[in-house]
C-alpha cells in the first residue's frame, strides 16, 4: 500500500517544489495543481525543478479563489489524477503549497496501513460546529452565494440580506447532511473513487457551486454517503485565530511541531528556513508508533490567540487600541486615591509612603504640574510632570503611569481643586480604590486672610466639584471600590476609617495601625462654616459641622489623642 500526495499552490513555488521533491524521492506521487493567478513562467520554474522526479504531475490548472467552488475543482482534477495515474495509492492526502511534512513518510505509510479503510477527515454537522465565522453556518447551506466576498464585499453582504429578508431558502438534494470540516484531509481510495464517481456528482457539484466556502463542506458532507470508517480529524496540523485566520509558523515554532506529532503542518512561512532545513532532513530522527497530537500544544495556541485577542490588562498599544468597554482591564493593576486628605492631614503622601511601604504622589492631577514621589520631574517612562502635556490626555497619563511602575501599588492624592476630568475613568475601574473626605476644604479655608467674598466663591467652586465627583462616584456602572465620608464622620474616627482603608490594600497585614498622621487643626472650621452660611451659601459636604465644636470642646481625658485641640 502506498499514500499519494495532492498539493494546491498558489504562492512560494519553490517551498511547494521543494517539499514534492521530498515526498516523491521517499518515494510517494505527487500531483500538483497551480492557481491561473500563479504568472507562466513561475509555474515552468516549477515544472523544470520537479523534473527530475516522474512521480511528480501537474493537474489541469483552475481559478482558486478564497470561498469558491474552484477550490473543490481544482481538488477533484487532482485528485482524479492521482487515482489514475497512481493504482497503487491507497490512501490520498490533501495539502497547500504552504505545508510541510513533521514526520519521515516511513512513519506516515505504516499509520495508513494500520487503518486501510480510515478516512481523515474533519466531518461535523452544522449545529455542532463552534468555529465559523460571521453567522454563516446553517446558512451557508441555504442562501446563494454568488459574490466574492473579498472581492465584492458589499454585493456579498446585500445580497445576503436581501435572501434572509425575502425568507429564500435553497433546497438541499435530497439525502445530503451538510457537514463541515477543515479543508485538508487524507481519504482512502476506495472513499474518494465513489465521491468522484457518484452517479448524482452533477447534481451535487451544481448545488456546490452556491454554497459559501464549499472546500470546508464538499468532501465533508460527502464522505458520509461512501464512508465505511470516518475518523473526524485532520492529519494535518493547522490553528486558526479568532478571526478564522490561520496561523503561520515560523523558525522559532521548531520544538512545538516537533510536541505536536502531527505528520504534516500548515501554514509555514517561506522564509522559514529553519523548519525547512530541519524537517526536509532525511536523516532527521522518527519518532515511530506515535499518535499524532496536537492537542499537545492546544494550550499554547489558546493562550496565544487570547493574548493577541485581549492583550495584556491595561496596555494600550496602537496596534490594538481598543474600543471602549472591549479593553482587557483599564489599568494594569490595583491603585488608591486619597481626596481630601492632603487638607485634612499634614504630609499625608509621606505619612503613606512610610507606613505602607507603597509609592504615593502627590497630587498628580495639581493644576500646576503632576507631583511625582519624591518631587521627580520625570517618571517612570518619562513621564513628564508638566500639566499641559497630562490634560492633553488625562485617561492615558494615568494608565501609563501604572504600566509603567506595574507590579507595584500606587497611591495619590486629589482635591477639589485638581483636575478631574478623568473621575468616570477611575470609578468604572475594577482596579480603582477611591476614598473621599468631602468638605476638607473648609480647614485651610478657614485661616485664609483674603477678603471673605473671595473665599466664599472658591469654597463655593470646591463644594461644586466634590458635588460633582459624587455624582459619578454614585453612578450604578461604577466598579471601582469606593468609600465616602464627610469631614464631621471622617474625624469622629480617622482610625477606623484609615484602618479599612489599608486592609483593603493590604488584607493580609499583621498589625493594625498604632497612629495616624497629624490632623490639621480644625479650631475656627465651625465659625468658618457658619459665616458661609450667613452669607448665602450653604456647606451641604461637611456634615453636622457644629459636632466639631463638641469634640473641640471635650475634656482632656476623653478627647481622642488624633484630634488636634
Amino acid at each position: 500500500m502506498s499514500v499519494g500526495f495532492v498539493m494546491l499552490c498558489h504562492t512560494a513555488l519553490d517551498r511547494a517544489a521543494a517539499v514534492a521533491r521530498h515526498w516523491a524521492s521517499a518515494g510517494a506521487p505527487v500531483v500538483i495543481h497551480v492557481d491561473t493567478c500563479v504568472p507562466k513562467a513561475e509555474v515552468d520554474a516549477m515544472r523544470a525543478s520537479c523534473a527530475a522526479h516522474p512521480g511528480i504531475s501537474f493537474s489541469r490548472r483552475f481559478r482558486c479563489e478564497w470561498g469558491t467552488f474552484g477550490l473543490v475543482r481544482a481538488t477533484q482534477e487532482a485528485a482524479a489524477r492521482m487515482l489514475a495515474l497512481h493504482p497503487e495509492v491507497q490512501h490520498v492526502f490533501l495539502t497547500s503549497g504552504s505545508c510541510l511534512p513533521l514526520r519521515p513518510l516511513g512513519e506516515l505509510q505504516a499509520y495508513l496501513d494500520r487503518q486501510p479503510q480510515t478516512d481523515f477527515i474533519e466531518s461535523v454537522t452544522t449545529a455542532e460546529v463552534g468555529w465559523t465565522m460571521g453567522g454563516l453556518d446553517a446558512e451557508r447551506f441555504t442562501l446563494r452565494f454568488p459574490f466574492s466576498w473579498r472581492r465584492h464585499r458589499r454585493l456579498f453582504d446585500a445580497y445576503t440580506r436581501m435572501q434572509r429578508k425575502l425568507g429564500v431558502k435553497r433546497r438541499i438534494p435530497l439525502g445530503l447532511i451538510p457537514h463541515l470540516g477543515s479543508q485538508w484531509w487524507c481519504l482512502s481510495r476506495g472513499t474518494l473513487s465513489a465521491v468522484l464517481n457518484d452517479p448524482n456528482r452533477p447534481i451535487y457539484d451544481r448545488y456546490f457551486r452556491r454554497v459559501w466556502i464549499p472546500d470546508e463542506s464538499y468532501f465533508q458532507t460527502l464522505v458520509r454517503l461512501h464512508s465505511t470508517r470516518i475518523e473526524s480529524r485532520p492529519l494535518t496540523l493547522s490553528k486558526f485565530d479568532h478571526e478564522g485566520r490561520p496561523h503561520v509558523f515560523y523558525d522559532d515554532h521548531l520544538q512545538l511541531l516537533r510536541r505536536s506529532d502531527c505528520f504534516v503542518a500548515r501554514k509555514i512561512w517561506p522564509g522559514a528556513d529553519k523548519l525547512y532545513h530541519a524537517f526536509l532532513d532525511t536523516q532527521r530522527p522518527a519518532a515511530a508508533g506515535v499518535e499524532p497530537s496536537p492537542a499537545k500544544i492546544d494550550r499554547l495556541f489558546s493562550k496565544a490567540a487570547e493574548r493577541r485577542r485581549l492583550g495584556r490588562p491595561g496596555l494600550y498599544m496602537q496596534s490594538r487600541y481598543p474600543r471602549a468597554g472591549h479593553e482587557n482591564g483599564c489599568t494594569a493593576g490595583p491603585y488608591s486615591v486619597f481626596h481630601g486628605f492632603s487638607t485634612l492631614f499634614e504630609h499625608y503622601d509621606a505619612w503613606l509612603s512610610k507606613t505602607l511601604g507603597l509609592r504615593a504622589h502627590g497630587h498628580l492631577f495639581a493644576p500646576e504640574r503632576a507631583e511625582f514621589a519624591g518631587g521627580d520631574g520625570v517618571f517612570n517612562g518619562a513621564l513628564s510632570d508638566s500639566a499641559a502635556l497630562r490634560d492633553y490626555n488625562p485617561r492615558s497619563f494615568l494608565t501609563n503611569l501604572l504600566w509603567n511602575c506595574r507590579g507595584e501599588r500606587q497611591c495619590f492624592l486629589t482635591g477639589p481643586a485638581d483636575k478631574l476630568d478623568v473621575a468616570a475613568f477611575m470609578a468604572g475601574d475594577a482596579n480603582a480604590q477611591i476614598s473621599v473626605v468631602t468638605g476638607t476644604w473648609a480647614v485651610p479655608l478657614s485661616r485664609e486672610q483674603a477678603e471673605f467674598s473671595a473665599v466664599r466663591r472658591k469654597a463655593a467652586r470646591f463644594q461644586r466639584a466634590e458635588t460633582e465627583l459624587l455624582a459619578v462616584l454614585g453612578s450604578p456602572r461604577v466598579k471601582a471600590s469606593v468609600r465616602i465620608w464627610t469631614l464631621v464622620d471622617f474625624v469622629e474616627n480617622p482610625m477606623e476609617a484609615i484602618q479599612s482603608i489599608f486592609d483593603e490594600i493590604n488584607p493580609r497585614a499583621p498589625h493594625r495601625l498604632a497612629e495616624v498622621p497629624r490632623m490639621a487643626d480644625l479650631s475656627g472650621v465651625s465659625d468658618f462654616l457658619q459665616r458661609l452660611r450667613n452669607q448665602g451659601m450653604m456647606p451641604t459636604m461637611v456634615g453636622d459641622y457644629s459636632a466639631i465644636d463638641a469634640m473641640l470642646a471635650a475634656p482632656k481625658e476623653h478627647a481622642r489623642p488624633y484630634l488636634v485641640r
